[in-house]
């Protein structure tokens, strides 16, 4: 046998015997954070930042098991648009090769101006539309898409090129006192959103929770710490009165504040559209800004703390890395021809101090949308990191489809990704629609509108692209050898 044969042979041996490649872990980040003076994305209106209590970042991790490579990408932002997403993916991919990249926004309602209306989508439509749209409505800035698209690319890059031979841990945790069901079932048999504390038609909350805070731990082969990637369902809307990560900085600060601040923590946040820090059914006066961002990320970075220092006795140097991810359309739900009339007729004659014009105005705006794209394009992506899979969706999910992905993915450890690759606005699940349902999730606006069934198919498509996968499974400490007695501890009890 010649000796490039001999030492293939080898090598092919050498792999049956090991098993897996050794894994190879890196992680980069870049500021993100927006000047003083551009909108502040996520409402209805327009909005100006003052002031910048603390940085946005994005933050990226690249796992590779030799055969595969993938990146998982998270955002201090309000959305992240599917047209930057594509865009960014080209240029990663052109740069260092990494061609399975999952981009996660952490739903921060105090970053950067990246929503909601974007850069000309609206240039189809009458003056009318367009005034509400660009002028009256939330928009992106132009400037700070395009620092984004340059800043994820470098954060992935600079990733991938900070690999190095890792061990890696797996696991979860549990906090059940920072997150709450916004959605409240009410007296008259309706749903609604954040219907106010101690009001008297409060009944039940109307859907669940998801506790889990998911962790992947990351040491080098020296075991210093490097990063980790953290999942968890709350929205990110503990405002601390300007520019900011809203509560996943603190949850960045309390595990930094046991590993150094060079540690990195990439955000995915989980299935969380109907999911708030507000508990509607607490009597008591809410915290302060800052002193609710402390106590939501605090409490998440203190569970996720402690799941890492658990892993000591499981981490692993070799984990399967897999990638898949299907993207189709999803029809709007489209607006009877009477609203569209009437919101014409009453943005015309009104104005902002109105209540109903909000809701007239994206009438109007979805109208228009339409017009040009009846439909929406959607990606479902999984990526599997050992005996984790994080399942993606670009909806501001509803919680129960979340708990469903976990409960039938088949894998240890399931990491829903909201608001990821892209932004289809509120996603509700059916139940929502229905006799007992309402809640302001479901009203069609040009920011949510797709058809009833699209938070189902999402579902099932994520739960698809998992079964592809082999699941490893969860990593448990080696068994201890039989032990002899302690020489002090065996004993008879003395009684005199």
């Amino acid at each position: 046998m010649s000796l490039p044969r001999l030492a293939a042979s080898f090598l092919l041996s050498l792999v049956a015997v090991c098993g897996r490649a050794e894994l190879k872990v890196g992680f980069a980040e870049r500021d993100i954070t927006p000047e003083i003076g551009l909108e502040v994305p996520g409402g209805y209106g327009k909005s100006f930042s003052k002031v910048i209590t603390d940085p946005c970042k994005v933050r990226a991790s690249v796992f590779d098991d030799g055969k595969k490579r993938v990146a998982l990408v998270g955002l201090d932002a309000l959305i992240v648009p599917r047209e930057l997403v594509v865009a960014v993916r080209k240029e990663i991919v052109a740069r260092c090769g990494v061609a399975d990249v999952m981009i996660g926004a952490s739903h921060s309602h105090s970053a950067g101006p990246i929503g909601m209306v974007q850069p000309g989508e609206y240039d189809h439509a009458d003056d009318l539309v367009k005034d509400l749209a660009y002028n009256k409505s939330s928009a992106a800035d132009p400037k700070y898409l395009a620092r984004l698209r340059e800043e994820m690319v470098a954060a992935v890059v600079a990733a991938d090129a900070a690999k190095e031979p890792a061990q890696t841990g797996f696991g979860s945790g549990h906090e059940a006192t920072v997150g709450f069901n916004r959605r409240v079932r009410m007296k008259n048999g309706l749903t609604f959103s954040h219907p106010g504390k101690n009001n008297p038609d409060n009944l039940e909350y109307a859907n669940p929770v998801d506790p889990e805070v998911g962790v992947i731990g990351v040491w080098d082969l020296k075991g210093v710490f490097k990063g980790c990637v953290v999942n968890f369902a709350c929205h990110a809307t503990t405002a601390s009165g300007g520019i900011g990560a809203s509560w996943i900085r603190y949850t960045e600060k309390v595990i930094q504040g046991y590993y150094g601040s060079s540690a990195k923590v990439v955000f995915l946040q989980g299935a969380c559209g109907d999911i708030t820090q507000v508990d509607n059914l607490d009597p008591t006066v809410s915290p302060a800004a800052d002193d609710w961002n402390q106590f939501v990320g605090g409490r998440v970075g203190a569970e996720a703390l402690k799941v890492l220092l658990g892993m000591s006795r499981t981490r692993v140097k070799d984990a399967p890395v897999a990638a898949a991810s299907k993207t189709w359309d999803i029809p709007r739900r489209v607006p009877a021809s009477e609203r569209v009339s009437a919101a014409r007729e009453l943005i015309l004659k009104d104005t902002p101090k109105n209540p109903d014009w909000v809701w007239a105005k994206e009438t109007l705006m979805l109208d228009a949308l339409i017009a040009k794209h009846p439909k929406v394009e959607v990606e479902v992506q999984a990526i599997q990191v050992g005996p984790v899979v994080c399942i993606s969706n670009p909806a501001e999910y509803f919680v129960s489809y979340g708990l469903a992905l976990k409960k039938r993915s088949g894998f240890p450890l399931t990491f829903p990704v909201e608001l990821c690759n892209g932004c289809v606005g509120y996603v509700p699940d059916e139940e929502a629609f229905g006799p007992n349902g309402g809640g302001y999730e479901t009203r069609l606006t040009s920011y949510s509108n797709l058809e009833i069934t699209a938070g189902t198919q999402m579902m099932n498509v994520g739960v698809e692209l998992a079964k592809g996968f082999k699941p490893m499974p969860l990593p448990v400490p080696p068994k201890a050898p039989v032990g002899r007695p302690w020489l002090y501890g065996n004993q008879p009890a003395q009684l005199k």
